[in-house]
């Protein structure tokens, strides 16, 4: 099998299985709205992330960037002293709505389009700098994917993402719940791989987040991590005490399912400039 096909096959496998997604009082595909916002304004209060400082580096003087799957904007908005304009892709407009937000209070020119990448790319101009945080694994389709990223970018494509997926995180609370091995992959280092196939050769940068309290009280990560378990509100407290299990700081308690502390920010030049 081609990495390309294997990165397919991996995330394939993450699909809840039937009979669990059917008996779930809730959507398990949450979102933690205020998770993402968090993150974004503790980068713009302390930024210096090897992806920030790789953003910063290809703007140099100063330059355009377009920032896929923008969220908030924690990828892109604390390099905001050398962005002359910026346009955010996101399939959330709660998300979307908080990325204005925070550029208009950054006296930053920007542009919102609500929609998943690449198929709105052909309503974003191409622009110097493409950042794209945390997207990867939700990508099941890499070559139109990373061709579209690399029309856009006139000098500098880079791409963050957790070391490994995300969602493992949650393996040891699916099977203390409903007993099934959840798979363990694709990491980062098969994204390289695919991405080699597909004729990229990325610098690849490995870091750590320090620890930072994702949610603002314990009992939200409770309700999250309940609702990604596909479980009823009635079984809280033994989530709870499932994450105590597990060593969750509740003084610090993290996004379980969001990325992890060890990342991987990707550099690379689109094609027609390697």
């Amino acid at each position: 099998m081609s990495a390309v096909a294997d990165w397919s096959a991996q995330l394939a496998a993450w699909a809840i299985p039937e009979e669990i997604l059917a008996a779930a009082p809730e959507s398990p595909w949450v979102l933690p709205r205020a998770v993402f916002e968090r993150r974004v304004d503790r980068h713009l209060a302390e930024p210096g992330t090897p992806t920030h400082r790789a953003v910063l580096d290809a703007l140099g003087e100063g330059g355009t960037v377009l920032d896929v799957g923008a969220g908030a904007g924690a990828a892109s908005l604390p390099c905001a002293a050398a962005i002359t304009g910026i346009t955010a892709v996101d399939t959330d407009a709660g998300l979307l709505a908080a990325f204005a937000e925070r550029a208009r209070a950054l006296s930053l020119p920007y542009r919102t389009v609500q929609g998943r990448w690449p198929e709105v790319a052909a309503q974003v101009e191409p622009v110097d700098v493409v950042v794209c945080g945390n997207v990867l694994f939700n990508v099941a389709d890499l070559p139109p994917f990373v061709r579209a990223l690399e029309e856009h970018a006139g000098s500098r494509i880079v791409l963050e993402t957790a070391a490994v997926h995300p969602l493992t995180s949650l393996n040891p609370l699916w099977r203390h719940f409903h007993g099934i091995d959840r798979p363990d992959g694709p990491t980062a280092d098969d994204a390289v791989a695919a991405l080699r196939e597909l004729g990229v050769v990325p610098e690849v940068i490995r870091w750590h987040k320090p620890p930072f309290p994702e949610h603002a009280r314990f009992e939200e990560l409770v309700d999250v991590t309940r609702r990604r378990l596909c479980l009823p509100v009635e079984r809280a407290g033994e989530v709870a005490d499932a994450l105590t299990g597990l060593g969750v700081d509740r003084g610090v308690p993290p996004d379980l399912g969001s990325s992890g502390r060890a990342m991987v920010t990707l550099l690379w030049s689109p094609a027609r400039s390697r």
